[in-house]
């Protein structure tokens, strides 16, 4: 085995073993980096692995390379995506959104679940902040649900699952990652974005399927409550008044990304205004949650922009070491087809998800594996989605599950980590049924970019 192939593997090694000891991931990446870009300084006769510069072209055009992160006009869209999910959750859209369907779908066997799911697609569209949604879903419907005798664990696995659909649905942070890693126009934004709506919407039917058939076949696990409210015509008028809101901030976010109007980080900036204007609106808005909001937001962007350079070190090195080819061989060297190595990184995705967030693995892995699976005519837009939802699943996967964190600590008494883990464990099965239906049927992901996009 040669020496750089032996570097690599210790690379991925100490990159493993420090993460599990607990170090910060940010750190962890960096720092490994900078040791075995020391280490093919002094070992490896031809290691290129500039870290900072990078000459480009036969007239030595300057690039940078570490400190054009900051400068990527796309990764802007980034903290404006971000602080738009804060304002809105400090909009208290949720709570009308959730009281008001609660009237309409409450007397229904499962309504409250159902309603939850309702509540968290619309947040996903909107938001697209894990942790905020979770913790809000929580706060909002466990308690209601427990008062209702609802199934422990369906009750918490509902607010949990659904909460993780806004990694998914666009305006997805996730997805902007993903893009600016693939690097190429046949996977921009847009069609990212429209090539995870339609899976995204198909998890949030499956979910309210499930809640419905849970509650049909067993009655006790979702019963409809004694005395509901009485659906009439005003309890429908605010149903309207709830979504309304919502529905136009996602249409002039979405919309002018589709139609052209907008790039994605201006779009994005119209999506932090609106959030900011619904606010206001709501009279929620003063200096102390805007002071908040913005602290929120910066604190969330740092955390990202510092895994973005950490992980940016750590594949330059890799890449000096010969990195591509060592997983370029390894993935073509694999005795099945197109489709066996395809599930091959789609399996492994998935079990890194136990052990590793979807910043890691997008920033990591995606680049490393993404030229070669281009390179067998895969789709773009087909495998992005695809990656995408492998990596839902990593919210709701132990021991690394954040979405479990999430939830846990809004939990009211008597649910326990048991009845979270249980309440997760078809939510899990049917994300994986939803990534095994997208895998089997490639216009659900392709077909609306196509639409849209055509030949752009």
């Amino acid at each position: 085995m040669e020496l750089e192939t032996l570097l690599v593997i210790a690379m991925f090694g100490a990159f493993m073993v420090l993460l599990l000891l607990g170090f910060p991931v940010a750190w962890v990446l960096a720092g490994t980096g900078l040791l075995f870009a020391l280490l093919g300084w002094v070992l490896v006769e031809q290691f290129d692995a500039n870290l900072w510069f990078t000459w480009n072209g036969t007239m030595g055009v300057l690039d940078a390379r570490i400190f054009g992160i900051v400068a990527n006009e796309l990764m802007v869209a980034l903290p404006l995506f971000i602080f738009m999910g804060i304002m809105l959750d400090r909009s208290g859209i949720a709570e009308r959104l959730m009281h008001s369907l609660v009237r309409v779908l409450g007397p229904l066997r499962g309504g409250y679940a159902v309603t939850v799911v309702i509540v968290g697609v619309l947040l996903a569209a909107s938001t697209g902040i894990v942790g905020a949604s979770v913790v809000l879903l929580g706060m909002l419907s466990l308690g209601p649900m427990m008062q209702a005798n609802y199934n422990k664990s369906l009750a918490v696995g509902t607010a949990c699952s659904v909460g993780t659909l806004g990694i998914l649905v666009p305006p997805s942070i996730m997805l902007v990652l993903m893009a600016d890693r693939l690097g190429t126009p046949s996977a921009s934004v847009g069609k990212l974005f429209m090539g995870a709506l339609l899976p995204g919407l198909m998890l949030g039917i499956m979910y309210v399927l499930y809640i419905l058939l849970l509650a049909w076949f067993d009655k006790e696990a979702a019963p409809a409550p004694e005395r509901g409210e009485r659906m009439d015509l005003r309890a429908w008028w605010d149903v309207v008044c709830a979504v309304v809101p919502p529905l136009v901030l996602i249409v002039a976010v979405l919309g002018s990304i589709f139609l052209g109007i907008a790039t994605t980080t201006e779009a994005s900036a119209v999506g932090a205004a609106g959030a900011l204007l619904m606010a206001r609106l709501s009279r929620r808005l003063n200096m102390e949650v805007l002071k908040e909001s913005l602290y929120q937001t910066s604190r969330t962007t740092a955390f990202i922009f510092g895994i973005f350079i950490g992980a940016t070190v750590f594949a330059a090195v890799l890449r000096g070491l010969g990195g591509d080819d060592v997983i370029r061989q390894a993935i073509t060297g694999l005795p099945f087809g197109t489709t066996g190595i395809l599930l091959t990184i789609l399996f492994i995705t998935f079990l890194l998800g136990f052990f590793l967030d979807w910043v890691e693995i997008t920033l990591i892995i995606l680049p490393l594996v993404a030229p070669v699976v281009f390179s067998l005519g895969v789709e773009p837009v087909w495998f992005a989605v695809l990656f995408a939802l492998c990596l839902q699943t990593s919210f709701l996967t132990p021991p690394v599950g954040f979405a479990l964190f999430y939830i846990k600590g809004v939990c009211p008494p008597g649910i326990t980590t048991r009845h979270i883990y249980w309440g997760v464990l078809p939510f899990i099965c049917l994300q994986l049924l939803g990534l095994a239906l997208v895998f089997w049927f490639e216009p659900l992901a392709t077909w609306l970019p196509e639409r849209i996009y055509g030949g752009r």
